[in-house]
């Protein structure tokens, strides 16, 4: 699966630095917001390194839908059912920055942006409800916003909210923009350089130890479990598809407040415009038959847009928090040394800037007056206490299952091309699975916290189904929160 986006020849590569060096931050993660962290920073005349373990865009920002967007979904009113009327308008004046930001600095850069209208909609009768309450949260934060009986969607809807004014791009033209104007301003990056743990001022990486008076990770989930943000986090992975279409394509980012959820917009290619339809979320490694995810989605497009021919397919990981706001902040409570930025709830293009301006303002001594309501520790947490008492027990769930469903395999011939399952070698699971005529196994146990993997047929990866840690079939890591592969033998752990 290559995302539209990342469909293309690299712009170009940045080399692994030496061990030794030192700088005053060092910025963990090559996605939207490390880069813009790390030129901010970099900006200001400190000493920056960015560190990323495999491309830059490689996880989340190169295979998102690509909007900048303020009316998020069902997001609004989410937070509203959990937070104050003032966290709920500091969250928006948050995105509003983010989202500020980024135009402007395209706009600077002549970076192509297409602005079009933003349309939460229900796809069912019974889901009106849902879009009103929606509505009423954009209306209590300040964003513009405004009912629609109709919409430019061939299929029945129910009313939809409109946010008129929003943004939407291809992010790796972004991303690239970004990291260049980063370098111009001195910062160093690296790619295939993955961090692996952080000791005081050193950075211990697998080509050997940085060292920088502050570290940023901006790495979708942190990869320390200092702070136990993966048990406040919910890790999803949704699909999206890119369709040439003869005739019309309906234009503005819409997005269902139904469940399976649909999201649609356009994208302006050199050969002509594409239909991006994405959707069918779930939790990471949790759904059996993942392929069956993206077939659906293929299905439901055809059935509205008959002729539409397949282009590309992709997916993307995103966490969740358990209150609905993200974290941005100290990875310990009373210490900047190490600070964090994640749970943006699949609209990480407005919510990574803007926490790339929380954490540099908070570094260089200028906070944003919105900054607090998206602090890494915060008490009205409580609010999330409920989702989190159920993720985690979801997570032990999947836990046990895992290891019980390692009985029912045996080992025998090699699976068939494109699959893989898990079995028992001795006492412990092991993996096997067959991609590309090669047969591999590796250990089943996940080094993070010892989930046992799942095989994800659609991407042909094993999948941690406890906290959403993602390897390649040879076990090599492709997301965190583990930052060491599968092992080669199952004695190794």
């Amino acid at each position: 699966m290559t995302s539209l986006w990342l469909d293309r020849s690299p712009v170009r590569t940045y080399p692994s630095l030496a061990p030794g060096l030192r700088f005053d931050h060092i910025v963990v993660g090559g996605g939207l917001t490390g880069v813009a962290t790390a030129m901010l920073l970099a900006r200001s005349g400190a000493s920056v390194a960015l560190l990323e373990a495999r491309d830059l865009g490689a996880v989340a920002t190169g295979n998102t839908t690509g909007k900048l967007s303020l009316l998020q979904g069902t997001h609004l009113s989410e937070i509203a059912a959990r937070h104050s009327d003032s966290s709920l308008r500091a969250y928006l004046e948050a995105n509003r920055a983010g989202q500020r930001w980024l135009l402007e600095f395209c706009a600077d850069h002549d970076i192509d942006v297409q602005r079009e209208a933003a349309f939460t909609y229900a796809a069912a009768p019974e889901s009106r409800a849902v879009v009103e309450r929606e509505l009423a949260a954009c209306r209590t934060a300040g964003l513009e916003a405004d009912w629609v009986d109709e919409v430019e969607l061939p299929f029945p809807t129910y009313g939809a909210v409109r946010a008129g004014d929003q943004a939407q791009f291809d992010p790796m033209t972004v991303l690239h923009g970004l990291a260049a104007q980063a370098q111009r301003h001195g910062a160093v990056i690296s790619e295939n350089t993955r961090v692996t743990g952080i000791s005081g001022d050193t950075v211990h990486t697998d080509l050997g130890d940085l060292h920088a008076d502050s570290v940023v990770l901006a790495t979708g989930t942190p990869i320390l479990d200092r702070g136990a943000f993966f048990a406040r986090l919910e890790a999803q992975r949704s699909y999206a598809l890119a369709f040439e279409v003869p005739g019309s394509i309906p234009h503005g980012m819409y997005l269902s407040a139904d469940s399976p959820t649909r999201s649609l917009r356009s994208a302006p290619t050199s050969a002509g415009e594409l239909l991006l339809v994405g959707g069918n979320g779930h939790p990471v490694g949790r759904e059996p038959e993942t392929g069956s995810k993206v077939d659906e989605l293929i299905e439901w497009t055809r059935t509205y847009w008959p002729t539409a021919q397949l282009t590309h397919s992709w997916s993307a990981q995103d966490y969740s928090s358990i209150d609905a706001l993200p974290y941005v902040g100290p990875l310990l409570p009373g210490s900047d040394r190490i600070l964090v930025a994640t749970g943006y709830a699949k609209w990480g293009m407005t919510n990574g800037v803007a926490a790339a301006l929380a954490l540099t303002g908070r570094l260089l001594g200028a906070t944003p007056a919105w900054a607090p309501a998206l602090e890494a520790w915060r008490p009205r947490e409580l609010a999330g206490l409920v989702s989190a008492l159920a993720a985690n027990s979801k997570v032990g769930l999947a836990l046990a299952g895992g290891w019980a469903r390692a009985e029912l395999h045996t080992t025998g011939d090699a699976p068939p091309e494109g699959t893989g399952y898990v079995h028992r070698d001795g006492v412990r699971p092991v993996a096997t699975c067959t991609v590309d005529g090669d047969t591999s196994t590796v250990s089943a146990i996940c080094p993070h916290l010892y989930g046992v993997v799942r095989w994800n047929d659609a991407e042909k990866s094993w999948d941690c189904p406890l906290h959403g840690s993602r390897f390649a079939a040879d076990g090599s890591v492709l997301e965190g929160p583990a930052t060491r592969p599968l092992a080669s033998r199952v004695f190794e752990y």
